[in-house]
């Protein structure tokens, strides 16, 4: 929920805007656009924001006055199907777009999809407990145990689990420009160990009581997390920590990390001999 969306931008935007200038080159074209009446907000922002030479933007339904209930209504009347939305299962706009109710629906048709996108959020938040996939809440905290069809997609999670962890040593960096801005978050994520996640978090628990580091422990699901450097409250800032999550976190570091990670860090917060 945070930022631009970057998604969108590359896996479409810029996929479509390659195509289209390789196939006109330049030459005047329309390009129709699919936003409903619901979305008279994209059909300004489209165009304030289309750079191509020779593009005009149309947008029919917008024009029409047709509304998503009418698109539905006619897709079914002219097809006898019933056009459900299309989108990635791990999106996180069905909230703000209020579309939750039925993605939340879909959801419970589909265990094993939901199994992977709670995964997926639960591997995002062991890393960044900010990275809940509807920005305040948690997709996790909308399942109720105690319905079967939520127990299902529950069942999936947990069978998505079973498979090997890691231990990571994640460090974050929040710096300013030079007229003051906050600049786009640095990250380094390396993974130290790989083994079962009950054997990761004893690890990670016995050697942070052992540091006076606080450990916070997931043992319904199995995740540690131990900050040996705790956000501060203002910008610049650095933050540290070590975590478990299911092995499928690739390491990465942005460019110039330890550079300015050098520069900002002055003294040391508990260390863990993990690294």
């Amino acid at each position: 929920m945070a930022g631009t969306r970057k998604c969108s931008l590359w896996a479409k935007g810029d996929v479509g805007d390659w195509w289209l200038k390789q196939v006109f080159g330049g030459r005047p074209f329309r390009q129709i656009m699919g936003f409903n009446a619901d979305e008279e907000g994209r059909r300004f922002s489209d165009q304030i924001t289309s750079k191509m030479p020779g593009r005009t933007g149309e947008f029919p339904l917008i024009d029409w006055g047709w509304h998503r209930q009418q698109c539905e209504t006619y897709l079914l009347k002219r097809f006898g199907v019933l056009w459900p939305k299309s989108y990635c299962t791990f999106c996180c706009f069905s909230a703000s777009m209020g579309a939750l109710p039925a993605h939340m629906e879909r959801m419970r048709s589909h265990p094993d999809i939901a199994g992977k996108v709670l995964r997926l959020e639960y591997t995002a938040m062991s890393l960044n407990p900010n990275a809940k996939l509807y920005g305040r809440k948690t997709l996790l905290e909308m399942f109720d145990p105690t319905q079967p069809r939520d127990r299902a997609c529950l069942e999936d999670f947990e069978r998505e689990l079973d498979m090997p962890w890691a231990l990571h040593h994640v460090r974050r960096l929040f710096l300013l420009s030079e007229d003051g801005r906050r600049r786009p978050v640095k990250r380094s994520t390396e993974r130290i160990d790989l083994g079962r996640p009950h054997q990761l978090a004893r690890r990670l628990i016995s050697i942070s009581e052992r540091h006076g580091v606080d450990v916070e422990h997931d043992p319904v699901y199995g995740r540690a997390r131990a900050w040996v450097r705790p956000r501060a409250k203002g910008w610049p800032m650095a933050g540290e920590l070590f975590a478990t999550a299911p092995a499928r976190v690739i390491d990465k570091q942005d460019k110039h990390f330890e550079q300015h990670w050098d520069a900002l860090v002055s003294g040391f917060a508990a260390q863990l001999p993990l690294v």
